[in-house]
């Protein structure tokens, strides 16, 4: 393989035939606070393939049986891959067409990326960057998961700054010359999704693009810096999952030979790349829920946390039994809304109890925000067009500060590889 910082990977699909509805299912992380929804897509898969039997699923995570989840996630790869579920693997780029629930049309590239050129930690340089703070303490159970397994498939979104759209757009007129990858609808009511291998002569067009974005001179001046390294892919979605195959990696290194190393496809892990500047993307605010509080005194602690003002810039809805309320922060402790609000949050749990969640949707967050025991935050989108400059200058933004889309448009399982 070549050293490529993203580069063709050796990508397995199931061999035709299979309902590929019932085996492709949305990112674990997502409708954690809606167990209605994995059962729902548990009863329609059955025990037919599917990812949702080689995946953990971040809502049964408390349930008190991991080490068996696990066991059976690990039986489950080992099974699919010793019963030829899987046609031959293709060394490909994938270029992904994802047509959202709302019409509009998502274009990505499937290919994987260089562990090697990645750090999640504050104030890394490296090519590959978190750009949302990473909780260390989530990385472990996630290690456990996959430090055993054969498989990787990916819900992990990178994203380049390619307002030239030189990238990913181009496949788009050339579709007609390349071979047909997948092709069917996603289920629960979460639009389709279509994929072609790209030839030798767009790979060569992709490379080449990909090699002006991380130019030093050019990103220079583009983002009008200097001793910056250069910011090449963004993590946009999958941080966690990102930096647990970096950690199974330290891992692995450490017991190769020099020729192993190069080579080894643990150094590697799958991603779709995205353009920040694709159309269809949107920014979303991920929102808060806490629950097991006795929401008037949260609201008091808050006015004693912060001094709020009519008048102040920062501003979130608060909702509880009691209706909502739009409050404004006149001292804050972070530039962003959702960094202010987040300290507070952290701290009050520390010192009253109670559990936080993160969501996507402002329905979810004003029906769960409204019941006794519970309050939801409501918090503003952030700009894409301060995105990269933000984490080029200033570094990895408050955890769960954005999400891109619903969760019904999240990136489903998929596309897998072989990491062992």
């Amino acid at each position: 393989m070549t050293k490529r910082v993203f580069a063709p990977g050796d990508i397995l699909l199931p061999k035709a035939g299979t309902d590929m509805t019932k085996w492709s299912v949305v990112a674990c992380d997502q409708y954690t606070s809606e167990p209605e929804y994995w059962s729902a897509v548990s009863e329609l898969v059955g025990g037919a393939p599917s990812t949702l039997h080689i995946i953990f699923p971040e809502i049964y995570l408390e349930d008190g049986d991991g080490d068996a989840r696990i066991e059976n996630i690990n039986a489950n790869m080992k099974k699919y891959i010793e019963s030829g579920l899987f046609a031959a693997s293709r060394t490909k780029y994938i270029y992904v067409e994802r047509t959202q629930r709302n019409g509009k049309i998502r274009r990505g590239l499937m290919g994987v990326v260089d562990l090697e050129e990645y750090e999640y930690m504050p104030g890394s340089q490296s090519k590959i960057r978190a750009t949302e703070g990473t909780v260390l303490e989530r990385i472990p159970p996630r290690v456990k998961i996959r430090k055993n397994a054969n498989l990787e498939i990916p819900h992990i979104m990178l994203l380049i700054d390619d307002a030239e759209k030189s990238v990913i757009e181009p496949l788009d007129a050339a579709k007609g010359t390349l071979e047909l990858a997948y092709d069917f609808k996603l289920m629960q009511d979460s639009g389709s999704i279509r994929g072609y291998f790209v030839n030798e002569a767009e790979e060569a067009r992709i490379d080449a693009a990909l090699a002006s974005l991380a130019d030093e001179a050019a990103f220079s001046k583009k983002y009008n810096v200097t001793g910056k390294g250069v910011l090449q892919f963004a993590v946009g979605d999958g941080n966690h999952s990102l930096a647990t195959a970096k950690e199974c990696w330290r891992l692995v290194k450490e017991t190769l030979s020099p020729d192993e190393y190069d080579t080894h496809p643990a150094r590697y892990a799958l991603c779709e790349l995205v353009n920040l500047h694709d159309t269809s993307l949107e920014f979303e605010a991920i929102h808060r829920v806490v629950f097991d509080i006795d929401a008037k005194k949260m609201r008091e602690a808050l006015s004693e946390y912060y001094e709020l003002s009519a008048d102040a810039e920062q501003k979130f809805v608060m909702i509880t039994e009691n209706g909502a309320e739009e409050i404004r922060i006149a001292n804050p402790t972070s530039n962003l809304t959702v960094g202010s609000l987040q300290k507070f949050i952290d701290d009050y749990l520390k010192a009253n109890g109670g559990r936080v969640d993160y969501i996507h949707g402002e329905d979810v967050v004003n029906r769960l925000g409204a019941e006794p025991g519970n309050a939801g935050f409501i918090l503003p989108v952030i700009s894409k067009d301060s995105f990269f400059p933000t984490v080029i200058c200033d570094g990895a933004l408050p955890r769960k500060t954005f999400s891109m889309g619903d969760a019904w448009d999240k990136r489903f399982y998929l596309e897998a590889r072989i990491i062992k």
